[in-house]
């Protein structure tokens, strides 16, 4: 077997060199790092790490391999993958693939073979940055020079590189009975487990573009409507904003009124829509294991994490909102609610489940908001 070569170089001027195990090229994006010790191909299919090359901070990566029953999306989206060892062996029931073959299959450049610890700690302390990842050009210097050169991700709207085109209808096998509940979806980047989540609980699930207009949304006359996550600078996001805005009004004076449910990106730009701003956070949060804290139940929950930007708590004051969940790590917000509207958000992925289960109350609340309305 013919090794091939492959670097990553920060914009900071460090180099990692090491040993390509994906495809071939040279991808740029923002390095982030991820501390899940296991769910890759969750994490490379997930829309939201759309513009970032990610790190796995868990040493052994792709021993169970790949299936087809846990994408989240159809395609991976993610820049590049950088690993301290790829498996070479692939043991588990279920897969049908291997991790390298997976990559190559969807053209993503990774590598593998260096200290991703330094690596992490770099990032930990200089903050997440723009890289590229190579198997093509060797030279260190030029590679640091594409990668100051690279876009980066404030300001920058990913939302319509990763969301649907056309509006369709969500299913998921066959149902026993009519549903229930119909939910209005907005993909900004929406994860597939959302979507099995709102099936599996009973309900009809429409998913509509990012660019949706509020009398598109409310033609199919939702019982609920749910924002999605996905990736990128929210604030970059206008167009969906004033969409979260006209309906948040539309709530208001509606009766009964409808629930609106954020997820990650969603809990951001339902934060700006009631008059929030937010904020870039210096290396972000992403692994299977953040704990968050409730603040109406003092319950700990161990949440998945995938995100960059936060809101600023301050910035909601005397909106009418209380902050209802806090990131223990960092005290950071990790959820919102209006205090007189079914209108609610967390940051986290309560669709991941690595509690495993311990936030599923928060599709149940959406869905005991709808059962009042029903």
């Amino acid at each position: 077997m013919v090794l091939r070569k492959g670097i990553l170089a920060l914009e900071s001027g460090k180099v990692f060199a090491g040993q390509a195990f994906g495809a071939d090229g040279e991808r740029d994006g923002e390095i982030v790092f991820n501390t899940s010790l296991s769910g890759y191909q969750e994490i490379l299919t997930d829309p939201s790490y759309c513009g970032q090359i990610i790190c796995m901070t868990y040493p052994h990566i792709g021993n169970y391999g790949i299936n087809t029953e846990d994408m989240e999306c159809e395609r991976v989206h993610a820049s590049g993958f950088v690993v301290r060892e790829a498996s070479s062996v692939v043991s588990n029931w279920r897969a049908s693939g291997s991790l390298p073959d997976f990559l190559r299959e969807h053209n993503i450049v990774a590598i593998e073979g260096i200290d991703t610890r330094e690596l992490t700690r770099h990032i930990r302390e200089a903050g997440a940055m723009r890289a590229i990842i190579s198997t093509q050009d060797m030279n260190a210097g030029r590679l640091v020079e594409k990668a100051r050169r690279s876009p980066g991700l404030v300001g920058r709207d990913l939302v319509k590189e990763v969301g649907c085109r056309k509006k369709y209808e969500y299913k998921n096998g066959s149902r026993a009975g009519k549903a229930k509940y119909r939910v209005a979806v907005l993909d900004c980047g929406c994860k597939a487990n959302i979507l099995r989540e709102l099936y599996a609980l009973g309900c009809e699930v429409h998913v509509f573009p990012a660019t949706a207009k509020m009398d598109e949304i409310l033609e199919i006359k939702p019982t609920g409507i749910l924002l999605s996550n996905g990736p990128g600078d929210p604030s970059a996001l206008t167009y969906v904003i004033e969409t979260v805005k006209q309906l948040i009004a539309y709530i208001a004076d509606a009766s009964p009124k409808l629930p609106l449910f954020g997820i990650c990106l969603g809990h951001q730009m339902l934060g700006h829509a009631l008059g929030g701003e937010t904020y870039k956070l210096k290396f972000g949060h992403r692994g299977a294991n953040h704990p968050v804290k409730d603040v109406a139940t003092g319950k700990i929950e161990i949440t998945s994490q995938n995100h960059g930007f936060c809101l600023r708590p301050e910035s909601l004051s005397g909106k009418n909102v209380e902050i209802t969940h806090y990131n223990l790590y960092d005290g950071t917000a990790e959820g919102l609610k209006h205090k007189s509207l079914p209108v609610f958000s967390v940051q986290y992925h309560p669709e991941a489940s690595p509690g495993p289960r311990e936030a599923k109350y928060l599709f149940e609340r959406f869905i005991g908001y709808m059962e009042k309305n029903a």
